[in-house]
């Protein structure tokens, strides 16, 4: 329970500062992790705890996840976003594989779908931070 609180700690906090002071990439991104988590969570399926057959609607949600993150990074002017869609589609193979191998270690199929969204978290946080320092530095007066 505490990792799930910890999670949306992060969560929240990064997609605010993102909201609050990053650029339309950093707001469509997340806009899309919030939606995804509530969405996942919603569609996970009886055996989500256990993780022994794929997750068709986690599946969808990562599908989706990952068409809205690779049109952002096709469509930024920033390289950052390009790392988030890679990442998300490292996530989105944990259910191909899942669906290849039924007899994979379900705690394996549960990390490679759960991890990669640290990495992404910190790379929007990361990206907005950065964003945020040149438009202020490009605000300065030039001397």
């Amino acid at each position: 329970m505490i990792r799930v609180i910890l999670f949306d700690l992060l969560l929240f906090g990064v997609c605010g500062y993102a909201f609050l002071r990053g650029t339309k990439d950093a707001r469509i991104i997340g806009a899309v992790c919030i939606v995804a988590n509530f969405a996942s969570f919603a569609l996970r399926g009886p055996a989500a705890t256990s993780y022994g057959s794929v997750q068709w609607g986690v599946m969808a949600v990562d599908l989706f996840t990952l068409a809205a993150f690779t049109w952002v990074a096709l469509t930024s002017e920033r390289f950052w976003p390009l790392w988030v869609s890679g990442l998300q589609l490292t996530t989105s193979f944990g259910h191909f594989l899942k669906g290849m191998d039924t007899d994979l270690v379900p705690i394996a199929y549960a990390a490679a779908l759960r991890f990669w969204s640290y990495p992404i978290l910190i790379i929007l946080a990361v990206g907005v931070w950065r964003s945020h320092k040149r438009q202020r530095r490009d605000a300065l007066p030039a001397a």
